[in-house]
């Protein structure tokens, strides 16, 4: 594995979010199936939780499987459940000798029941971990992620709890699978595209983007940290001005 040595960026983002596209690609380019794809993938997977935690990134999420995953061909889907069960089982133990703690956010009723223990046994054996956490977003859809937060709003106030005037963008947040996580700074495609499909639809509102025409395969340390140092030279405005933002930081 890739380990060369980078400066980590003075400005560092707090939470990480990635949509690891171009697995298939990768393997078609090889004449592989698209599951040698995702295997390959999850080397990419290692070196960029290596960077975060070196960089001391406090959440990393990874866009694994999305709701709309599910109408890839079925020996495809079938190859990726198996890749992500045994994954599961081998990496838990491994992120937890590195006080890194697991959680799976996304929809896991459509999941086998033997994944879905896994998937709670692999986020057991790592609470507790606090050097950084690692989301990972299975049958995961940001438009299910909105509306299962309204839900649950809806249900409060159909109790009698709260007035629908109670309901506020800040209430919603705290509502999201995400909610009690810092919102992304830096989210990142790679495999050339330039879309966020879906993910993390709310959280992404001002996050600055990165696209990157590696496949995910192929990214791995350097590839992250030149992600990072990118970031790093972006002023982040949030609606102000360039000249508002230079005046307080010198405050």
């Amino acid at each position: 594995m890739e380990k060369t040595k980078q400066s980590v960026p003075f400005v560092v983002p707090r939470h990480v979010a990635i949509i690891m596209d171009g697995n298939n690609r990768w393997a078609k380019k090889r004449f592989m199936p698209g599951v040698a794809g995702h295997k390959a993938g999850v080397d990419a997977v290692r070196a960029v939780i290596e960077v975060c935690a070196e960089a001391k990134v406090e959440v990393l999420t990874l866009f694994a499987f999305s709701s709309e995953n599910w109408q890839r061909p079925a020996e495809e889907v079938s190859a990726l459940m198996d890749l992500f069960f045994k994954a599961l089982r081998r990496e838990a133990k491994r992120l937890n000798e590195n006080n890194i703690s697991l959680r799976i956010i996304g929809d896991r009723s459509r999941f086998h029941p033997e994944l879905q223990a896994a998937m709670r046994e692999a986020e057991a054996i790592t609470v507790g971990s606090n050097r950084f956490v690692l989301q990972v977003a299975a049958n995961y859809g940001g438009q299910w992620d909105i509306a299962q937060a309204a839900q649950r709003l809806a249900r409060e106030v159909q109790a009698g709890h709260m007035k629908p005037e109670d309901i506020t963008p800040e209430l919603l947040q705290t509502c999201l699978v995400t909610g009690d996580l810092p919102l992304p700074d830096l989210c990142i495609r790679t495999g050339g595209e330039h879309r966020i499909s879906n993910f993390l639809l709310w959280q992404l509102a001002y996050t600055e983007l990165y696209f990157s025409d590696l496949f995910w395969p192929d990214f791995k340390h350097d590839a992250m940290r030149n992600a990072l140092a990118d970031y790093a030279s972006r002023q982040r405005r949030f609606g102000k001005t360039s000249e508002q933002i230079e005046a307080g930081a010198r405050v």
